[in-house]
């Protein structure tokens, strides 16, 4: 028996050996063929726009690797999230994911859970938003907008890129605050809404500095307030909403990136590098930074997964205070 006991053993530290090496060849290896990148929007909006600046140079870093852009838009971007959700864990699809992550738990059953089901690759940036106006609208300031909301209750529409977004949630809560009553028009993206805003067919609309931020600078638009503790550096002369009534108010919207739960560490820390490293290319930064707006926040994986518990948190107490549906 003594001999089949060695040869057991021996057969055993063989099957780990061959097991590790695996691990390694997989590690070594990766990617070796196209990566699908979830937008859970369809196209024209914030998101798509910053998957598609920074899909060229993460191919880059990526070896000359295929980066796939897939919008799947809708429902609040929960049919794409759990598209990412049910992927395998293998590094080959990645969600560029929003802040509606961590909105959506509290708004609408969801066929995944938001933390439990993903595995975080990193945080990438924060932009606070901004409430505009067409220049034609007869409320000029944010203090005419509220004037106007109290005078007339119902009155006052504004537009968000979609039924319990974030910026619908900001909206909410400052017309609590104030004691306003305002009406909302969402709309499915972002890019239907800035059409409507610009073309004066819808009065005021509020999102991220990162879609309308362009707009305000080329006059199409008018600024009103801005949702960050302090004026942001490319809008100086709008006011945050902490500064019109609101004292200690502050809401960003963000995007990050995740994978399938279970994707093995080495293929995140491999994805993580690729798109730190293209996030931080002078011409993505320019496009980013400079003309977008978007202020640089590249968690580690850890930091950014405490972050997105920390907001869900934070919402959901927002949608109860305000009985807020998805519909």
């Amino acid at each position: 028996m003594a001999p089949l006991t060695r040869l057991l053993g021996r057969m055993t530290v063989c099957g780990l050996i061959v097991l590790a090496g695996v691990g390694n060849t997989v590690a070594e290896t990766y990617p070796s063929r196209p990566i699908r990148l979830i937008v859970p929007f369809p196209p024209g909006g914030a998101l798509d726009a910053i998957a598609r600046r920074v899909q060229p140079v993460v191919q880059r870093e990526l070896g000359g690797i295929s980066v796939i852009i897939d919008n799947k838009g809708g429902a609040s971007a929960s049919i794409g999230t759990a598209a990412a959700a049910v992927a395998p864990p293998d590094g080959y699809t990645v969600l560029m994911m929003f802040d509606t992550h961590a909105v959506n738990p509290s708004l609408m059953s969801l066929p995944y859970d938001s933390i439990k089901d993903f595995a975080p690759v990193m945080k990438i940036g924060e932009a606070p938003m901004i409430l505009v106006a067409n220049p034609a609208a007869p409320q000029k300031t944010f203090a005419d907008v509220v004037a106007a909301a109290k005078a007339k209750p119902g009155t006052v529409p504004y537009g968000t890129v979609g039924q319990g977004s974030l910026a619908h949630l900001v909206m909410s809560q400052m017309r609590r605050e104030l004691d306003v009553d305002w009406t909302h028009v969402p709309y499915k993206g972002g890019a239907p809404m800035v059409n409507d805003v610009t073309a004066g067919h819808l009065p005021f609309a509020i999102a991220s500095i990162a879609l309308l931020g362009s707009h305000v600078k080329a006059g199409k638009l008018t600024g009103l307030a801005v949702t960050s503790p302090k004026r942001h550096p490319q809008f100086p002369n709008t006011p945050t909403v902490g500064e019109l009534g609101v004292p200690g108010f502050a809401a960003n919207a963000w995007w990050g990136l995740m994978v399938p739960a279970k994707t093995p560490p080495e293929i995140i820390a491999r994805l993580n590098a690729a798109f730190t490293a293209a996030f931080n290319d002078p011409g993505v930064k320019e496009t980013l930074v400079d003309q977008a707006g978007i202020i640089y926040d590249m968690a580690t994986p850890e930091a950014f997964a405490a972050f997105v518990a920390t907001e869900i948190d934070r919402w959901s107490k927002v949608v109860r205070d305000n009985k807020i549906s998805p519909e």
